[in-house]
C-alpha cells in the first residue's frame, strides 16, 4: 500500500515489523506495514493515534480481540466500503473466503473484485483482511506479505495456523 499524506502519523514496532498509523483529525485512516525502520518520527502524537498504538500493542500481546477506534474510510468506493464492512464482521480467530464475501454481496462473480477491494484496504489488522483465505484453505493475497498474514492468523489461532500449543 502506498503511504499517503495525513495530518498525523506515528509508528509502532511489532513482531512482524514496523507499522505506520496515520489519520486526519480523530479517525484512523491508515495502518500499513513498513519494510524498514522509519527514520522520521512525528511529535507530538495525538491522543487518537496513541490509543490506536495501545490497542494494536494489546492485540500483538494477545490481550485484545476487538478494536474500538474511529475509522476514516471516506476514500473508499461504495464497493470497497461494502467489502471492508464485511471484513469487520469476521470475528477474531475465524476466517472467511473471498468466495463467501462475494456470495454475501449477492454475486459470486465479484470474487476477483472482492480480492481487489481487500488488497486496497488501507487499515491493516484493524480491518482484518488477513482473515480472508482461499476457498481451499490456502493463504492467498495479502498486501503486507503472506509471511505477515500467516503470523497474524497464527496469533489468533495458533493451533490451526501456527505451532500447536503445549497441552501440559
Amino acid at each position: 500500500m502506498q503511504q499517503k499524506k495525513y495530518a498525523h502519523w506515528t509508528y509502532l514496532h511489532t513482531p512482524i515489523g514496523w507499522l505506520v498509523i496515520s489519520g486526519n483529525g480523530a479517525k484512523i485512516a491508515q495502518v500499513d506495514f513498513l519494510d524498514k525502520e522509519p527514520t522520521t518520527f512525528y511529535s507530538p502524537v495525538p491522543d487518537y493515534l496513541e490509543e490506536a498504538k495501545r490497542q494494536l500493542q494489546e492485540y500483538f500481546e494477545g490481550k485484545r480481540q476487538q478494536f474500538d477506534l474511529e475509522l476514516d474510510l471516506r476514500e473508499a468506493t461504495d464497493f470497497q466500503a461494502r467489502v471492508w464492512g464485511l471484513l469487520l464482521q469476521i470475528p477474531y480467530g475465524q476466517t472467511s473466503t473471498y468466495q463467501r464475501l462475494a456470495l454475501d454481496l449477492g454475486d459470486v462473480k465479484t470474487i476477483r473484485a472482492v480480492g481487489g477491494a481487500a488488497g486496497q484496504n488501507p487499515i491493516a489488522i484493524i480491518v482484518p483482511c488477513h482473515r480472508l483465505i482461499g476457498s481451499d484453505g490456502s493463504l492467498t493475497g495479502f498486501a503486507g506479505g503472506l509471511h505477515r498474514k500467516e503470523f497474524l492468523l497464527s496469533l489468533e489461532r495458533p493451533a490451526v495456523f501456527g505451532e500447536q500449543t503445549a497441552l501440559f
